[in-house]
C-alpha cells in the first residue's frame, strides 16, 4: 500500500457543495444503473374553509414510489383521510409501472398505520430520534419487473 496524502477535506455547513457532490454520485451510479428518472409527487386535501387539512409528498424513481412524508390534521386523524391519500399514491404509482412503495415512520407517528395498509417492515433504526425508532416500510404493487 502506498502511503497518499488525503486531499483537504471540508465540512460545507450552507449546503454550498451539494449539488456538485450529487452530480458525480447520480453520474457514477448511471454507469450501473438506468437514469431513475426522478419525478415528484404531491397530493393534498384541503376542508371546506380551504384550510390544509392533509397531504402526501413523494418522489417516483426507479420504478418505484418514495413517500417521503404524509401528514393529516389533527381534526380528520382517524376519518379515513390518510387511507385516501396513500391510496392515491398508490394508484398513481401502479398507473405509472411502478414496483412498489416504500416509506418510513417513527413510532410516535404511525407506524400501525401502514401495517393496516399492507405494509411490511424492511428495516428499523433505533435511537433516531433518541428514545425512539423509525421503521422503513414496503409494499409491492404486483407488478411484474419484466
Amino acid at each position: 500500500m502506498r502511503n497518499r496524502q488525503l486531499p483537504q477535506i471540508v465540512v460545507d455547513v450552507a449546503g454550498d457543495q451539494r449539488a456538485e457532490v450529487l452530480s458525480h454520485l447520480r453520474s457514477y451510479n448511471r454507469q450501473h444503473a438506468a437514469d431513475p428518472m426522478w419525478e415528484p409527487l404531491t397530493i393534498v386535501s384541503r376542508a371546506a374553509d380551504d384550510t390544509l387539512a392533509g397531504g402526501l409528498v413523494g418522489e417516483f424513481g426507479w420504478r418505484w414510489l418514495h413517500v417521503q412524508l404524509l401528514w393529516v390534521a389533527a381534526e380528520h386523524r382517524g376519518s379515513g383521510l390518510g387511507r385516501a391519500l396513500l391510496q392515491l399514491a398508490e394508484a398513481e404509482a401502479r398507473s405509472r409501472d411502478c414496483l412498489g412503495v416504500y416509506l418510513d415512520s417513527i413510532d410516535f407517528q404511525a407506524p400501525g398505520f401502514y401495517v393496516k395498509q399492507g405494509y411490511q417492515v424492511f428495516g428499523v433504526l433505533d435511537d433516531f430520534p433518541p428514545g425512539s425508532r423509525q421503521t422503513y416500510f414496503c409494499k409491492r404493487l404486483g407488478i411484474d419487473v419484466g
